[in-house]
């Protein structure tokens, strides 16, 4: 009896040991990328036209990619690891058709035959290549070097399209600052026969200096950055035919200052569709063009708001090639809206008080789209099944969380990987039928060991009554009678939501950390941020900040309001956006926080780009007024609590003269100003010394908060 109550105190006193680790800076920064990587699998793709997908899985000889084919699951292998003898396991391969995938090798691009299990080189892609496109149906393969656009086709004859390309002048690659959806400059016609491509020329757009100071004497790079009220670039949209030798620009007419997005061939190649919006980008129109003359043919329908539209999608077009899905937030949520080819509207597909994420696949046979969408919750996203025609619609997936389904060619079956906060991954496959389902994986916890805190999720309203979600990390061994220092983290911006239900519970590591290092951690969504709808978002028009930090507000309000919390202590950081909004609490908030750390931070929204900047302030011209009330720079005077910028060197994006100006500022008007920067970072910092920058933002904290 002695030593069965022995063994169990034994095994009680393991169990607390094996949830006993601490994080480190290094697991809580880098550790989801290495050693607390979550369990997945790999190479998990879909073959075309086939119930069957994909895996990579380790072997006695290696590796090797094995075929599973539903709903039997049958495995057979497709690839060994030494039937490439220069490459060290089975390449990631990229299916053309069920017979035929692409892979690179170094800088070969090569073509794989199932039959005959043999590889060919299609080319070998030139060492300064900046961007490329495959196009499967004729074997082609466009790319751009020097920013000059070029084409190896069918018959393995290369084409340069292009000559004019330089600094200032781009052509096939991404325009207007990747903004509306963009995210590559080369569209390849549905047969492969036609090459559409962007055109940039930004020679009337200032430059602006990025300085490499890695060398001596420093170098200076000159980039083209269109500063909000100032001259925009011009875009334009070629169409090359390989046959002829010859380019046609569409003519997308006047102004040249417009903003040309969700570029879509049509089905028979005769024509393509543009999204063309005006610079004050309130007024869409969806046009269309001949893409054998480059003439304009007819507007289908305009979008016009009061405050912005903002078309971030391209034509969906449905089997027939005589009906197309619009995206648009016209009702106030983003949903799909059925169109014939004369732009007449045939129905409204989705509606309600939600929005749809993405189109995941279709299923042709019973006239269905596979939607992912926030329709059970703003913070999850799950799988539908939506009927083009008459909008009836199912969900498919089972589990709460976040979901990143993947649909086979005839949306009969989906491979679904997910997660929600207490599971780190699931990967399983189901037919959309809901007659199979098979799980694949079920991923350990990698943080299992560890004394990981309690996280709390809470809904607080604001002003207007509207619910924001907050989340509260709570100090491990937390004890309610004493009073701990708060870190609030926040981005608060749009096109970005902080909390979703997904792993890890607290939504990134460092803030773990930083609970088990004593501190509560508080998130929330504001007004302004995604997932909520347009005019949960448009509040913040033409005075970015303000309605922000009356929502930020509601949460100190809130912590201040918790016993446990010392509201004398509190500290405040994000990047970017986040920065902005920190450096704005710091001086127009001086009483709340006692320090923050603003990473890349926005001072002056009038040094930011015109495509964003404009859709959301308006130019500095027609609202001064609310450029002034949010500009930082003249502001510093304010100051209270102890502030820690922190700026890359060669930031592209949020130009390092904004901390530069900030700091003019706070010497002028003696205010003593923390700074740091990262030489040769741009926007952020990534990989290892990521750690090397949590760790500056965590002593900082750790100096003034305890």
């Amino acid at each position: 009896m002695k030593n069965y109550s022995l063994a169990i105190a034994l095994f009680a006193s393991l169990s607390v040991l094996a949830q006993d680790k601490q994080l480190t800076m290094e697991d809580a920064v880098i550790g989801l990328g290495t050693n607390l990587r979550v369990e997945s699998l790999s190479q998990l793709k879909w073959i075309p036209d086939e119930n069957s997908f994909t895996e990579a899985v380790k072997t006695s000889y290696g590796n090797a990619l094995v075929q599973r084919t539903l709903p039997s699951l049958k495995t057979d292998t497709l690839a060994r690891s030494n039937e490439f003898t220069d490459m060290k396991s089975v390449p990631s391969f990229s299916w053309i058709d069920k017979n035929t995938a692409s892979y690179r090798n170094a800088q070969d691009f090569m073509i794989w035959n199932r039959e005959t299990k043999s590889s060919e080189k299609l080319l070998t892609i030139p060492e300064n290549t900046e961007v490329q496109e495959f196009e499967s149906a004729t074997s082609s393969f466009a790319y751009v070097v020097d920013n000059n656009l070029y084409l190896l086709d069918g018959n393995k004859q290369t084409h340069q399209i292009t000559e004019d390309g330089k600094y200032g002048i781009t052509n096939g690659k991404a325009v207007h600052q990747f903004e509306f959806g963009i995210s590559k400059g080369m569209f390849f016609s549905p047969k492969g026969n036609l090459l559409a491509f962007y055109r940039m020329d930004e020679t009337m757009v200032n430059d602006y200096p990025i300085i490499d100071w890695s060398k001596t004497p420093a170098v200076n790079k000159n980039i083209k950055y269109p500063f909000a009220g100032r001259d925009s670039h011009h875009v334009t949209l070629g169409v090359y035919n390989p046959k002829t030798k010859k380019t046609i620009f569409l003519e997308t007419g006047e102004p040249k200052e417009q903003f040309l997005t969700c570029v879509t061939w049509a089905p028979d190649e005769k024509s393509i569709y543009i999204a063309v919006l005006n610079r004050d980008q309130n007024h869409m129109k969806l046009n269309q063009y001949n893409a054998q003359t480059g003439k304009f043919i007819k507007t289908l329908f305009e979008e016009k708001s009061e405050k912005y539209v903002e078309p971030q999608h391209d034509l969906y077009f449905l089997p027939n090639g005589k009906e197309f899905v619009w995206w648009s937030q016209r009702d106030g949520f983003m949903h799909l809206y059925r169109y014939n080819l004369n732009g007449k509207l045939l129905n409204q597909i989705t509606s309600g008080q939600w929005l749809v994420n993405d189109i995941s696949g279709k299923n042709e046979t019973s006239n269905q789209l596979l939607i992912t969408a926030t329709k059970d919750g703003a913070m999850e996203k799950h799988l539908y099944a939506v009927n083009w025609k008459n909008g009836n619609m199912e969900r498919l997936d089972s589990d709460a969380g976040y979901h990143f389904p993947s649909v086979n060619s005839n949306g009969t079956y989906v491979l679904d990987t997910w997660m929600n906060s207490t599971t780190p991954r699931k990967i399983d496959v189901y037919s959309t039928d809901k007659k199979f389902k098979k799980n694949l994986l079920t991923a350990k916890n990698p943080l299992a060991e560890y004394d990981m805190p309690k996280v709390e999720n809470v809904t607080l309203k604001a002003d207007d009554g509207t619910d924001l979600y907050g989340r509260m990390i709570y100090p491990t061994n937390f004890d309610a009678n004493k009073k701990y220092p708060v870190i609030v983290y926040l981005y608060n911006g749009p096109h970005a939501q902080m909390n979703i239900n997904r792993f890890p519970a607290s939504g990134n590591l460092w803030y773990d950390y930083m609970a088990q290092n004593g501190y509560v951690v508080w998130v929330m969504d504001g007004r302004g941020s995604s997932n909520r709808g347009l005019e949960f978002e448009q509040v913040t028009f033409r005075q970015l900040g303000k309605v922000e930090m009356e929502d930020q507000m509601v949460g100190v309000d809130y912590l201040k309001s918790l016993p446990f919390v010392d509201g004398d202590k509190m500290g405040m950081h994000g990047w970017s956006y986040g920065g902005f909004m920190t450096t704005s609490f710091m001086l127009l908030q001086p009483d709340v926080f006692k320090a923050g750390v603003a990473g890349g931070p926005v001072m002056d929204w009038s040094m930011y780009e015109i495509m964003y900047c404009e859709r959301y302030m308006d130019t500095p011209q027609t609202n001064p007024e609310g450029y002034a009330k949010t500009s930082l720079l003249d502001k510093t005077q304010n100051l209270k609590g102890k502030l820690l910028l922190i700026h890359g060197t060669d930031d592209n994006i949020v130009v390092w003269q904004h901390s530069i100006d900030f700091l003019r500022n706070a010497v002028s008007n003696g205010v003593q100003v923390d700074y740091f920067v990262y030489p040769g970072y741009e926007h952020n910092v990534r990989g290892k010394d990521r750690v090397h920058l949590m760790q500056k933002v965590t002593d900082y904290f750790d100096l003034y908060l305890k």
